[in-house]
């Protein structure tokens, strides 16, 4: 039993960022727009959240909360950046957005790899690393008596903040794409441009709202990725195909944030099976394939059982041109 417990807990700490990156896509590809770029996003919130963290404990003398915080937001702002540039490039310029998405993460994946080095050649250790009183405010959250409940202590109340507010996160953009009018605007812009456009709906600027916003989320996740997953310390490449797999997990989720939450968990639990599932004479390589496996099965089955009203947003990926309405 605590050897299953434990796998849950630490299933629920890997797929977070995973949830993070497939609802960042969940709300770009609710506008029509299809980023590839996700993997690159998450790799510029990751190096520039070990940054904002660094900076906010050198200009603040000290560390703590203001430089959690300051981590959050530039992880934001950086996601968000790697946004705007494929909304522009894709919006105003009407780039193939396939094409741009790749080209974003190639960019994102250097970008993040580049800085990350930098920051290391100039700590006098040789590598990027905050302080422990920040690295503190990433661990997780004791909740007093609420933690010391048997199973269920350790099942919902022992995690850290980034956790919370990826699930509350996910509930409130369930909640926005279902109740609110500017969620269900947003939908029509994803399903039928021409005709939300008609309706006096400003196309452009939903498309790239929902796009920056949804590349900021994304960029959170890969703060998650060096400020929680290597313990505040810039490992080279450590987003590692992570923003891919959320790209995939956005069609197992059909493009719902709440069932995102359950297929996070799900891929979270298959990157570290290996560290509590132990099958005598299984190389490590074949745990590590695991979730790509999965992913393929995956695609293959949701393909096959695709439905109209879970399928991909109609203008998924196809540019609008206003004067061909």
């Amino acid at each position: 039993m605590d050897n299953i417990i434990n796998l849950l807990n630490a299933a629920v700490a890997a797929g977070t960022p995973l949830l993070l990156g497939t609802l960042g896509e969940i709300l770009t590809e609710k506008s029509g727009n299809l980023n590839l770029g996700v993997e690159g996003m998450m790799f510029m919130g990751a190096v520039s959240g070990l940054a904002g963290g660094l900076a906010a404990e050198q200009w603040l003398g000290g560390a703590g909360v203001m430089a959690a915080v300051g981590a959050l937001l530039i992880s934001f702002l950086a996601g968000a950046l790697g946004a705007l540039i494929y909304s522009f490039l894709t919006i105003t310029l009407r780039a193939n957005q396939n094409v741009t998405g790749l080209t974003l993460t190639i960019f994102g994946t250097g970008f993040g790899n580049f800085f990350g080095e930098i920051l290391g050649q100039r700590s006098a250790t040789g590598f990027a690393q905050v302080t422990q009183g920040t690295q503190a405010m990433f661990q997780p959250i004791h909740f007093g008596a609420l933690s010391d409940i048997p199973i269920l202590g350790k099942l919902l109340f022992s995690y850290n903040w980034i956790v919370y507010f990826s699930v509350a996160l996910a509930i409130l953009m369930a909640w926005f794409f279902k109740k609110s009018r500017t969620g269900l605007n947003l939908r029509a812009v994803g399903e039928d441009p021409a005709t939300a456009d008609a309706a006096g709906i400003n196309v452009t600027r939903y498309k790239y709202l929902a796009t920056i916003v949804g590349g900021g989320i994304c960029g959170i996740g890969g703060m998650y990725m060096s400020m929680v997953t290597t313990s505040g310390v810039w490992v080279h490449g450590c987003v590692s195909g992570y923003g891919w797999l959320a790209v995939a997990l956005v069609i197992f989720a059909t493009w719902r944030p709440f069932r995102g939450m359950i297929v996070a968990l799900i891929f979270g639990g298959l990157t570290i099976m290996r560290m509590y599932v132990s099958i005598p004479g299984l190389p490590a390589q074949i745990y590590d394939m695991l979730p790509y496996a999965a992913t393929i099965l995956v695609l293959v089955v949701t393909s096959m059982r695709s439905s109209r009203e879970h399928a991909q947003p109609k203008s998924c990926g196809l540019n609008y041109f206003r004067e061909e309405r």
